[in-house]
């Protein structure tokens, strides 16, 4: 929020290359931390430091390209962040075991240090007064039809986000499966999701745009019932919650790109705000998905997938409620 709001009074440039720099320095702070508190402090200035990159990046996007390839875009950019946090683990894990823990942070600071470069060595697309935010959040707040699109967006992310970060409490806890289980869960989804996010574009030029983002919070809807039916039945075998689970991510990957753009779209010449509102509400209706589960979590599958199915039955509501753009939808 405080990056979309400086947006409007410091050159984006600026602020990106600021904000990768702090990330860098905290990082490489992270690793020469003496106790858990400092660690945590530097933690935080981590987060706040990153939030500059998915503020600007589909402002970038849609300032570089037509409708159609900023959805495309836009799904390759979802794809990446999709297996960052599949993979990262990983990478963790292994440089935890050859390097210790502070190796991890080693290698973000080289990171983010390499960007800021590439930022200086490349440049950005320069910054005309059609690409410099104006507005407010209390302009947005009150405009239904962005919030048609940015809310939706964030009531089905968070519904799958809710689902996936309590499965491992009812795989596990409830239904006496293994972690394996829910890696097989995982993959399945981030494949599926990177799949049809490639699509999304295509699809949105064939069948139109806003009959794909229907489509994709109706699947994420689906998935989620059918989920909660399983385990109102009595369903206890997690080898089927990844069968279940594949039409909430194919949903998500049709509906993301697509949905994320036009919010964008929506938002108008206030677009770093736009978007910085719409990443603000994917993490608090997520905050909220995960608080309401929580204390019902070791009842099994049926408390976490009516959570799921409430946050994806509201994001349906709202695309059929609330009328869309105005005229030809800027359809890829």
């Amino acid at each position: 929020l405080l990056f979309g709001h400086l947006a409007e009074r410091i050159a984006r440039r600026t602020l990106l290359l600021g904000s990768l720099g702090v990330f860098a320095l905290a990082s490489l702070a992270c690793m020469f931390a003496s106790g858990i508190d400092t660690l945590i402090a530097l933690r935080a200035l981590q987060g706040a430091a990153s939030a500059a990159a998915p503020v600007f990046a589909p402002g970038i996007i849609r300032q570089l390209f037509d409708p159609q390839a900023s959805v495309r875009a836009i799904g390759l950019l979802g794809s990446a962040e999709s297996l960052s946090p599949a993979l990262a683990p990983l990478a963790g894990a292994a440089l935890l075991a050859h390097f210790g823990w502070r190796s991890s942070f080693g290698v973000l600071s080289v990171a983010a240090a390499l960007a800021a470069l590439l930022i200086l060595r490349l440049g950005l697309p320069p910054q005309t007064a059609a690409s410099t935010p104006r507005g407010t959040y209390r302009q947005l707040l009150g405009d239904v039809c962005y919030l048609r699109y940015a809310l939706s967006q964030a009531l089905t992310l968070g519904g799958l986000l809710t689902f996936v970060f309590g499965a491992p409490a009812v795989i596990v806890g409830a239904m006496g499966g293994s972690l394996d289980d829910f890696i097989i869960l995982q993959i399945i989804n981030v494949a599926s999701f990177i799949v049809a996010a490639n699509l999304a574009a295509r699809l949105g030029e064939r069948f139109g745009t806003e009959r794909i983002i229907m489509a994709g919070s109706l699947m994420g809807l689906f998935s989620a019932l059918t989920l909660l039916l399983y385990g109102l039945g009595g369903g206890n075998d997690p080898r089927w919650l990844p069968l279940l689970f594949l039409p909430m991510g194919v949903g998500l990957g049709l509906r993301g790109p697509a949905g994320f753009y036009l919010g964008v779209v929506a938002s108008g010449e206030n677009h770093a705000r736009g978007s910085a509102l719409i990443v603000f509400f994917i993490l608090g209706i997520t905050t909220l998905g995960t608080a309401l589960a929580a204390p019902f979590i070791g009842l099994g599958l049926a408390a976490l997938a009516v959570v799921a199915s409430a946050l994806h039955l509201l994001s349906t509501l709202l695309l059929w409620r609330v009328p869309a753009l105005p005229g030809p939808t800027p359809a890829p």
